[in-house]
């Protein structure tokens, strides 16, 4: 069982192991419940960022923000993959972290291309519902084949982002990344498409761990692999998006 989701390796559930109560087993629906608490936390720092920036307009005053908010969500997210049993306390805090990072880099996207964070918001969340719905009438099955070719393409970017950062160090900027032309705009929509099929892995993933009686304290570990792709996915539609609008 793979994906591409770092959170959700392939023995992620079997090696927790199965639990003898129906009631004290992983559910989908619990699943489902974690993961809107996990958003509500999101939403609760990205807006406190959000309105720190506008109340100033100045970017330096949210950039430390950001940068706590990615360096230590990070850290916490480690945290959650080696110690799964601490996923109902480091879910949540890895969710107020990367909201600190979304409420702060949407702020500065916002000002620049008014009207684009709705708009990302809502190819986000429209992709999710369209993928899982696709899912769950077997429109889209995730084969080992398409597992091993979404693992395979995600791999990819990530070897490629950790280049780019690197590079970077060097003031050498990869054409790819920034910019607006028409090859960086491509690549753009190919992550976005990556990062979105990514999502119907994390479903499979969640329903097979659901099936296999996984232990409950899991469905808060379900519910953040699938924010893990969720902020990532958001992420890659606000720089699609921004790369279009300078065209404009």
């Amino acid at each position: 069982m793979r994906t591409g989701n770092p959170a959700l390796s392939d023995n992620t559930f079997t090696a927790v192991g199965r639990v003898a109560r129906s009631e004290a087993a992983m559910t989908v629906q619990g699943t489902a419940n974690k993961a809107m608490v996990l958003l509500l936390c999101v939403l609760v720092t990205a807006s406190w960022t959000w309105s720190l920036y506008y109340r100033s307009m100045n970017p330096q005053v949210v950039t430390p923000w950001v940068v706590v908010g990615a360096i230590a969500g990070l850290i916490v997210a480690l945290v959650t993959v080696f110690k799964q049993t601490w996923a109902p306390i480091t879910a949540p805090l890895y969710a107020l972290l990367e909201g600190l990072v979304i409420g702060g880099v949407s702020a500065l996207f916002e000002a620049q291309f008014p009207g684009i964070v709705i708009q990302a918001v809502g190819l986000t969340f429209g992709t999710c519902l369209a993928l899982l719905l696709a899912y769950k009438s077997r429109l889209i099955r995730a084969t080992e084949n398409f597992k091993m070719g979404v693992v395979a393409a995600t791999g990819g970017i990530f070897l490629f982002y950790l280049l780019t950062m690197i590079l970077g160090f060097f003031g050498i900027r990869m054409p790819l990344m920034y910019g607006n032309s028409w090859a960086s705009i491509g690549f753009s929509l190919f992550v976005v498409i990556i990062a979105a099929l990514n999502l119907v892995l994390d479903f499979d993933f969640i329903e097979q761990g659901a099936a296999g009686g996984a232990p409950k304290y899991m469905e808060w570990y379900g519910a953040f692999g699938l924010m893990v792709t969720l902020i990532w996915l958001y992420l890659e539609m606000l720089r699609l998006l921004a790369k279009l609008r300078s065209r404009e």
